[in-house]
């Protein structure tokens, strides 16, 4: 968001009247008018004087932020356009500069925004003030109080979702400096009833909501508590939830405070558990249970609650049990003890659970105040903050109203008093002839409640504390025999017949007639509330507790220190800390906001007049209004006023050089404003009537327009003047450059041109030597030709003879020669690939050299064979030399040859190393294993077939158990004689044994494979490795085996199979065993 304009004057583009004290007419609906208009432009702040009118926009402005707070730190009151900031800055630099305690007041109506007017004005002084890691953690401390005393003492209300239910009075000290030093705070008046019961649309105090919403489970667990809000009555269901409010963030927020304060962690648990016990007291029922004479007695329904409490507080629980049902009365020397009904003890279970909370409230402002408070002795400075409740009429107003109402009368009275002596000091200052000034004075309603005779108060003491029946009625039957003449005081029942008739007074009512309007108090529960009564029982009780907070928070329940003397009523304790308040804030300079709400809905952009007129009345701003203007409207110091409104005469404009006092003397004489209407202070002139200050601002606002245009002018030639010498100047440059630009390129023309000439030129004179340089050359060539054929003719007339005889032979050699050259040279051009199966071969041009052709042929083959071969590596030149033997023993001999010699030779196929359910194969084979292959044995007896695993060492050939991995045969090799196998393409094959041998025992052996020709090959080379003899390999379609002492026919036939292309096996005789082929 743009930054918003900074004025330099109050009067400055002015929305409505920024001071209240310059409206014209003053009257009440102008008076609302101008609020709302400049409410209308968020202009939430308006002055009447010093004092500070603030309407709450509930929404956020851009208005508080760093930048803002630096245009008003130390400027004047009236210097820039109405704000919190600036009362703020004028309170701090007079108790900094001219040492004067200060104090703010806060008054209003509850949501009116008194106690976020304390936040803003807290923290710009903490803005301001000076720095340091000390100064920074008073100022911290300082801050983080109010999230503690909003959690435990605000609420929410129907007017206000973060209401304060007490008041605070916040004395914030500095040194000479101006830094903080610490600070006390005092509360006045905790609304402790909202503990039991809160009116419908409201909550209990915001704690409750966040200690069930935002603590973590491990803490509930450990205070014994539920996040449902419907299990504790003391909490009200229908405003349990607020919009816009996070209870849990809000929880850990206070954590933090508490912590930032001083508060220690076991403080802060302790402090936790004690509102934990409040909120379970709440949960405690009672019955009635009749007794043998006759008298009810209240007994506890669930004692499970009552348990959880006891573990909690560290109280015996019989004790706190008997406190609820038994109270104990103290006479002398006389002890009774006296049962208590249902009614009786669900009063003190309420009383117990507002005392509890109300001193746990006093406990931590007092933890507070120990933690800021000013650490040092020497002389301080103060300015205190005074955030209170504000005038309070309700439908149903009781005893709090009451008691809240009587503050703000003496807080109305006091305001009235010191500004009117604000006022009076300040005209005596100035010289000025002060005007007496008739205004309401409420000190006769402030007599009508708090005389020591007659007063309401002190009659409410009294019949607190007579013998006999004492009831609210009686009460008022007081009030109406005292007060019955006191023109602010009205009852159906006063002796005053004016009332008599009057149906809007209930009986059990009466009415006080207050400065900020007529109040009808309902007169049920004054006594009891002023009262205030915790039985003794129960304060023993609490004092007997093993919580070391509880202990010290009932003093009076200690059996040594028995007090028989009555405790002071509520009124008479509130009576004495107001008139402490009053006499403090008599020994400060006030200054005041007054705090307005425009309307009942919490809603922004809403203005509601009639509401704002009613504050406007309690608030008396208009008298307000009417006492600073009864004598001069608008004051202001010479020099601002001489250095606002010179323009206005020609001798002051634009310099004066003598005293301001004097300037201004002569501007109004020039002005012929009516010496009536003004007056001469010594710093300050005053001015009568508002009418005169606008006219002053009239004319200065012409007086500026006419100046704006003297300037446009000035500014439009010197802008043109400007313009045309700079054009000027340009033009100067522009030439010059072009003129450079101009020469420079001429000068390159006539380099080119220069160039050009001397290129041709010497070309020129190059061509002509070359001519001469070239006929000299062809002169000595002819001449060498010459002399070269003159001596070819006479060598050939010598020789001629000679070459005759033998120049068909020397012709035939060097055609020859060159025919076999050229051959050579085209072949390195048209030699084929490097690749043995490579058959392609360039065609013999000449049929003379078909030897040769084919020789070379054959050269080339072996060689690039060789070149081939040199790229094997040892495992490669064994499996060629494998595939070499293969092709040698069953190439044109076996069918199934052909599929195996693009098969590698992998040898080991079950890998028998790796897989463990092979370890006791593994174990029992010492020699390296060159083949491991699953085969079929053919069963000897009946052709069948069954798994076994075939093993081929260095030295012997095994047969083992494919599951089991056993070993069921070892045969040496020594013992193999030959492998008979057929013609056809299957993968039946016999090993043969040497007769006699204990291998043989059984006869030789028919396996079925997959990988024949590899088994048979490797069977091959490894016996001849071993035994230097080479194996025989029979290939036939007949051949015999050794079955025992039979021997037996194996016969392979063409058929037609049913597993397809398998080959089947069948035993048909003894002497014959036929195995089918596809």
């Amino acid at each position: 968001m743009a930054k918003m304009e900074v004025k330099t004057s109050l009067l400055d583009n002015m929305i409505g009247v920024g001071d209240m004290v310059l409206l014209e007419p003053l009257n009440e609906e102008t008076f609302i008018n101008n609020l709302k208009k400049r409410f209308d432009h968020n202009e939430i702040y308006t002055y009447i004087g010093s004092v500070v009118i603030s309407v709450n926009p509930y929404r956020s402005l851009p208005i508080y932020s760093p930048e803002k707070v630096e245009d008003y730190r130390n400027r004047n009151f009236y210097e820039l356009s109405p704000h919190i900031f600036a009362l703020s800055d004028e309170a701090y630099r007079s108790l900094r500069d001219q040492d004067k305690d200060q104090c703010i007041l806060i008054t209003g109506e509850s949501g009116a925004g008194k106690t976020e007017a304390s936040k803003l004005v807290m923290s710009y002084v903490a803005a301001v003030c000076g720095k340091g890691a000390e100064v920074n953690q008073v100022k911290e401390q300082l801050l983080q109080s109010n999230p503690v005393l909003e959690a435990f003492g605000n609420a929410k209300t129907v007017r206000n979702d973060n209401s304060s239910r007490f008041g605070k009075y916040m004395d914030i000290e500095f040194d000479f400096k101006g830094d903080p030093l610490g600070g006390v705070i005092s509360n006045y008046l905790l609304e402790k009833s909202r503990v039991v019961k809160q009116p419908r649309g409201e909550r209990n105090f915001h704690v409750f909501y966040q200690l069930l919403s935002g603590a973590s489970e491990e803490l509930l667990n450990k205070l014994t508590l539920e996040r449902d809000f419907s299990r504790y009555n003391y909490l009200s269901l229908d405003s349990a939830k607020v919009n816009g409010v996070d209870d849990a963030a809000n929880f850990r927020t206070v954590r933090n405070a508490m912590q930032i304060v001083g508060f220690m962690d076991h403080e802060a648990e302790s402090v936790l558990e004690v509102v934990a016990a409040v909120l379970k007291l709440g949960n405690i029922e009672f019955k009635p249970e009749s007794r043998v004479n006759g008298l009810d007695e209240s007994k506890i329904k669930d004692k499970n609650e009552l348990k959880e409490i006891c573990e909690l507080t560290g109280i015996d629980q019989s004790v706190l049990e008997r406190a609820f049902s038994f109270r104990t009365v103290e006479a002398k020397q006389e002890k009774v003890s006296t049962t208590l009904n249902v009614a009786q003890a669900y009063y003190a279970r309420d009383a117990l659970a507002k005392n509890l909370y109300s001193r746990l409230f006093s406990w931590l402002v007092n933890r507070i105040n120990e933690s800021i408070k000013a650490q040092t002795k020497v002389r301080k400075k103060v300015m205190g903050v005074l955030d209170i409740y504000g005038f309070e009429i309700f439908e149903d107003n009781s005893f709090e109203q009451f008691i809240i109402n009587y503050c703000n009368e003496k807080l109305q009275q006091i305001f009235i008093e010191l500004t009117l002596k604000e006022e009076q000091e300040e005209y005596v200052r100035e010289g000025i002839e002060w005007t007496h000034i008739d205004y309401f004075n409420n000190a006769i309603i402030c007599d009508l409640i708090e005389n020591n005779t007659n007063g309401i108060l002190a009659m409410l003491d009294e019949e607190c504390l007579r013998p006999g029946t004492v009831t609210d009625e009686t009460f008022l039957e007081k009030l109406n025999q005292v007060c019955a003449t006191h023109q602010h005081f009205e009852s159906r029942m006063s002796k005053s017949s004016r009332f008599l008739n009057d149906t809007s007074l209930p009986h059990s009512c009466f009415r006080i007639q207050h400065y900020a309007g007529k109040v009808l108090y309902q007169v049920e529960g004054f006594v009891d509330k002023n009262n205030d009564l915790l039985y003794r029982d129960l304060s023993q009780a609490m004092w007997k507790a093993g919580h070391t907070l509880i202990k010290s928070l009932f003093p009076e329940g200690n059996p040594a220190k028995i007090n028989l003397k009555r405790p002071p009523t509520a009124g008479s304790q509130f009576k004495a800390s107001v008139a402490t308040l009053m006499k403090n804030l008599q020994t400060k300079n006030p200054n005041y906001i007054r705090c307005i709400k425009p309307n009942d809905k919490k809603a922004a952009h809403i203005f509601s007049e009639a509401l704002v007129c009613h504050q406007i009345r309690y608030l008396g701003l208009l008298e307000n209004v009417r006492v600073r203007r009864a004598g001069y409207a608008f004051r202001q110091a010479y020099e601002p006023c001489l250095e606002r409104y010179k323009m206005l005469c020609k001798q002051t404009w634009p310099h004066w050089k003598g005293p301001a006092r004097a300037g201004v003397e002569v501007l109004f004489n020039e002005l012929e404003i009516p010496v009536e209407e003004y007056s001469f202070g010594r710093s300050k002139i005053f001015i009568r009537n508002p009418r005169t200050l606008f006219k002053l601002e009239d004319l200065r606002k012409q007086r500026l327009e006419d100046l704006a245009t003297l300037i446009q002018k000035i500014y439009r030639g010197w802008k043109c003047r400007t313009h045309f010498l700079l054009m000027r100047k340009s033009q100067i440059v522009i030439a010059a450059w072009y003129r450079r630009y101009a020469q420079q390129k001429r000068y390159q023309q006539i380099k080119s041109s220069t160039l050009v000439i001397q290129s041709y030129i010497r070309g020129w004179k190059a061509r002509k030597i070359l001519r001469e340089l070239k006929h000299r050359k062809r002169c000595e060539e002819a001449v060498t030709t010459i002399a070269a054929y003159w001596h070819g003719t006479q060598v050939r007339r010598e020789y001629r003879k000679f070459f005759r005889a033998n120049a068909g032979k020397k012709i035939y050699e060097f055609t020859l020669q060159r025919i076999v050259q050229k051959y050579f040279l085209e072949m390195k051009n048209k030699m084929p690939s490097l690749s043995p199966i490579d058959k392609n071969w360039p065609p013999r041009p000449y049929l003379f050299l078909d030897s040769t052709h084919k020789e070379l042929k054959r050269i080339f083959h072996l060689w690039r064979c060789k070149k081939y071969r040199d790229q094997f590596t040892d495992q490669q030149k064994l499996i060629y030399e494998e595939k070499l033997e293969a092709s040698e023993l069953f190439k044109d001999k076996k069918a199934l040859y052909p599929s195996s010699v693009g098969q590698p030779f992998q040898g080991a196929y079950l890998e028998i190393n790796k897989n463990p359910k092979y370890k006791k194969l593994k174990d029992a084979i010492e020699e390296k294993i060159i083949i491991a292959e699953v085969v079929n044995k053919i069963n000897r007896a009946n052709g069948k077939s069954t798994s076994r695993i075939f093993l081929l060492t260095n030295n012997n050939l095994l047969l083992a158990d494919q599951k089991s991995g056993q070993i069921k045969s070892e045969v040496p090799l020594v013992d193999v004689t030959k492998v008979s196998m057929s013609s056809q393409n299957d993968g039946f094959f016999a090993v043969h044994l040497k007769e006699g041998s204990e291998a043989a025992s059984k006869g030789d052996f028919l396996f079925s494979s997959d990988h024949l020709i590899e088994m048979a090959t490797k069977l091959y080379r490894t016996t001849l490795s071993q035994t230097k003899q080479k194996l025989n390999i029979e290939i036939s379609d007949e051949f015999l085996v050794q079955f025992r002492q039979d021997k037996v026919c194996v016969k392979f036939i063409q058929g037609n199979q049913k597993n397809g292309s398998v080959p089947t096996c069948k035993r048909k005789n003894n002497r014959l065993l036929e195995v089918a082929v596809p």
